[in-house]
């Protein structure tokens, strides 16, 4: 074989491994490229089981969970050599809070309710049109959230983890499995609890600056019920509940994460309305959906194994009955601290755009809506 010859075939060997390299990566990124994509879709169709990491995690294809123990870590210790700019900026304003709602005396319940009621009423949630406009990073982690006042559910999640943690409460960070909405599991003496701030955000709003001092410490709080709250409104809906009242409207990995089975301090079924037996729980049911409340929480003064058999009927007959084209009804039951029966009722509304607009103001909407139709004779047809 002659020199040129020797050239061409060094040269074509050449060409042929750099495109096999070009192939095998081309191969790896189509291969990664196609699991996520695999595993986007699988997610938004609810077939998407992840691993369970806390840290790390995509919400919405959007907002990353992220850890801020170097800052909890600094707050504790009070050495900040080892934040950033930032970090110390986020451990100044997030030290600044609790200075404001923590007093020596309190426990860790009446902590974790501090920080739980300034996250509801001194936030506001960004959702719906906010959504759109509002840039990836900002007001998903605690910096933006502290500093903007303003928060998706991930940096509600994660800013109260993150004062759970300087306040030595242990704390965690749960996704859905659909990877579409993150809460809180907060540890207390008797058991986990699970914490949703953001459902919480706009209910909690009702909450006076009395009733607010109070939660914070100025007037002290021992007990779980609390005055301000009633039966009759949605604050506290989200605040510490067990799995079996969490499952009503979130769905989780239980594998990794730890169960909830906390009752000393759940809320909701601490504050249960007590009804005489089951007859009175038809017209209770329908009084609340008249009020649009989606979630009924109530026991019985009377509930035997009699009692018992008649409710699963009566259940039933309230689900096929109270359902209709805009709402549907579900119900489970669970146990509170006493071991009795809790029984909770979920309503879902499909046409409540209006549920927070008063009644003048749906009726000038219609208004001017009918008026344009009949004005430029446009029929839905």
């Amino acid at each position: 074989m002659n020199k040129k010859a020797k050239i061409l075939v060094s040269l074509f060997s050449v060409f042929i491994t750099a495109l096999l390299c070009v192939t095998v990566v081309l191969s790896v990124f189509t291969f990664r490229s196609m699991t996520q994509t695999q595993k986007l879709v699988k997610a938004s169709a609810g077939m998407y089981q992840d691993s369970g990491e806390e840290d790390g995690v995509m919400i919405a294809n959007q907002y990353m969970i992220k850890s801020t123990k170097q800052i909890s870590d600094a707050y504790i210790s009070g050495d900040t050599s080892k934040l950033d700019d930032r970090d110390k900026e986020t451990l100044d304003m997030a030290s600044a809070v609790l200075d404001r709602i923590i007093k020596p005396d309190m426990t860790d319940y009446e902590k974790e309710r501090a920080v739980y009621v300034y996250l509801t009423t001194k936030l506001r949630s960004t959702n719906g049109i906010l959504t759109v406009i509002t840039p990836e990073s900002e007001n998903s982690e605690p910096h933006d959230v502290l500093k903007n006042k303003s928060a998706v559910c991930v940096g509600y999640a994660t800013t109260f983890r993150m004062f759970m943690q300087m306040l030595g409460i242990e704390c965690k960070v749960v996704h859905s499995s659909e990877l579409s909405h993150s809460w809180d599991l907060v540890k207390l003496d008797d058991g986990w609890y699970h914490v949703d701030c953001y459902s919480d955000d706009n209910s909690s709003s009702t909450v006076t600056t009395t009733e607010y001092d109070e939660a914070l410490g100025v007037t002290k709080t021992t007990e779980v019920s609390d005055k301000s709250v009633s039966n009759d409104t949605a604050t506290y809906a989200n605040f510490n509940m067990d799995d079996a009242y969490c499952a009503v409207n979130h769905n989780w990995s239980r594998e990794y994460f730890p169960a909830a089975n906390g009752k000393k301090y759940n809320y909701v079924l601490n504050n249960k309305k007590v009804l005489k037996n089951i007859y009175a729980l038809p017209d209770y049911t329908a009084k609340m959906i008249k009020k649009n409340k989606s979630m009924i929480v109530c026991s019985f003064k009377k509930f035997d194994e009699k009692a018992q058999l008649a409710a699963t009927y009566m259940l039933d007959s309230i689900q096929s009955n109270f359902q209709s084209d805009t709402r549907s009804v579900s119900y489970q039951w669970t146990l509170d601290a006493e071991g009795n029966y809790v029984l909770i009722i979920n309503v879902t509304y499909y046409n409540n755009g209006a549920s927070n607009i008063d009644d003048d103001t749906v009726q000038k909407i219609d208004s001017k809506v009918f008026e344009a139709i009949d004005k430029y004779e446009i029929n839905n047809g």
